[in-house]
């Protein structure tokens, strides 16, 4: 294998790696240390381009609605349970992580599908494919611990501001608010303003949950770290003091 075909196989336009060069996206490194917010480097890395400041704001207002909910969260539960294992941060953060599925961390991503068919599609004939497709809850919209998701209005007035001064188009947010409205009174929950946001400003469906991972990894970061602290070893799903029932096996 010649040496160009070994550099062509992990040929990358993210990053540039030399002797005393270090580029991420054409961007010398020492020029982004110091004059550049993470929420702009996430832009940078995933999109290729700097956000302006009105782009990179709503970006950082999904980042910061997504950064925790709770040890009932799974993630969360997961990231304090195994940091009593005995295992290393790491390994605490990488288990809740892995965690993130389609049930838990994925509705941002599949709200982001559904407001792009409405987009195209309409309100009702979009609600009514995917009710035939055998979709309970749609995705983005009501929630089991919240009557009203107290990160819905945050989220959606910003965006409201940055449609009229131009920023965004508005696409996504009509059609959240119509799917809204058809479903009243379900309110939209965080996936589903978190996903407006995503949406209009041009991320793919996938990197909503990919945005998500990374706004969740800080609770997990900082719920994974106080564990550690409490002493506990061996932490499981119930206090020992509850018994997990046990289910009769005959028929």
């Amino acid at each position: 294998m010649s040496d160009e075909q070994v550099a062509d196989w992990w040929g990358t336009a993210v990053s540039r790696i030399e002797p005393n060069r270090i580029e991420l996206r054409g961007h010398p490194v020492q020029d982004l240390i110091g004059t550049t917010g993470f929420g702009s480097m996430i832009w940078l890395m995933v999109r290729g381009d700097l956000p302006t400041p009105a782009q990179v704001r709503l970006l950082e207002a999904a980042l910061v609605a997504g950064v925790d909910h709770g040890p009932h969260a799974p993630s969360i539960a997961i990231a304090r349970m195994t940091a009593t294992c005995g295992v290393g941060l790491n390994n605490a953060m990488a288990s809740a992580v892995n965690s993130l599925g389609n049930s838990h961390g994925g509705a941002g991503e599949q709200c982001v599908e559904l407001l792009s068919e409405v987009h195209t599609a309409g309100v009702e004939a979009t609600i009514t494919r995917w009710r035939e497709r055998g979709v309970r809850y749609l995705p983005g919209f009501g929630h089991r611990f919240h009557t009203r998701d107290p990160r819905r209005d945050p989220l959606l007035g910003p965006v409201d501001e940055a449609v009229a001064e131009g920023v965004v188009e508005g696409h996504y947010l009509r059609a959240a608010r119509g799917v809204e409205a058809a479903i009243a009174p379900v309110p939209m929950n965080i996936d589903g303003a978190t996903a407006v946001i995503y949406a209009e400003l041009g991320f793919a469906a996938p990197l909503a949950r990919g945005l998500f991972v990374l706004s969740r990894s800080v609770g997990i970061l900082a719920h994974a770290w106080e564990e550690m602290g409490q002493g506990r070893r061996n932490k499981g799903p119930m206090p020992p003091s509850i018994l997990p029932a046990f289910l009769d096996n005959e028929p």
